[in-house]
């Protein structure tokens, strides 16, 4: 179960973008390159108010200097959480290319007409489930799915704009740590921190493996 990390590998400060959006370009970059499946899948960890935790795989839909964004539906159980403590983590596990990107920070809505344009570049099928799919909620079986499926599906037929549901929107983490991780030989693992000292300044900092 154990796997040596490779020693030819590193990532030293001088090597390091000047800034985390040029660093996670180029490892994004990297992992398309690679091959690497889904590579904008992400864990999405998320804590309810009591502060139990919970955790899944969601899509990175776009990043920018503000952030990283991705979509779901505002009543699943990650939106609900979200309402109730703004907070997140985010882990891009590269693990063929011995790479992690590790992203803490406040969550924000994604405006409506912001929400809308992207919405609309999804495939039909994918424009229906959103709204036939109560996620997270319990459902008797899986003839409940197709059903509420087929309704949607009549409501709005084919050649017909099918618009973004009400219940549905786009989330920003806005961060305030964003670690990039390389694995080393030894367990000496490198990892390099972005952190957000006040407004748009940051400082690297070196952590310990």
């Amino acid at each position: 179960m154990r796997n040596e990390y490779a020693a030819d590998r590193g990532l030293t400060e001088r090597a390091l973008a000047a800034d985390w959006p040029t660093q996670f370009g180029r490892w994004l970059a990297d992992a398309v390159a690679a091959g690497l499946p889904e590579p904008n899948a992400m864990v999405l960890g998320t804590a309810d108010a009591a502060g139990r935790p919970s955790g899944r795989t969601v899509l990175l839909k776009e990043y920018d200097p503000e952030g990283f964004v991705f979509y779901t539906n505002h009543g699943s159980r990650k939106g609900t959480e979200l309402a109730a403590n703004p907070w997140a983590s985010l882990v891009f596990p590269w693990f063929p290319m011995q790479r992690q990107v590790v992203v803490t920070g406040r969550v924000a809505s994604v405006d409506r007409a912001e929400t809308e344009v992207y919405f609309a570049t999804r495939p039909r099928g994918s424009q229906l489930g959103a709204w036939a799919s109560t996620q997270s909620e319990v459902v008797p079986d899986r003839a409940a799915l197709e059903e509420a499926y087929r309704v949607a599906a009549e409501r709005f037929p084919d050649g017909t704009p099918v618009p973004a549901p009400p219940h549905w929107g786009g989330f920003r983490v806005r961060p305030e740590s964003v670690e990039f991780w390389q694995g080393r030989a030894g367990r000496l693992h490198d990892r390099l921190r972005f952190r957000r000292v006040g407004g748009d300044d940051w400082v690297v900092e070196r952590l310990a493996p």
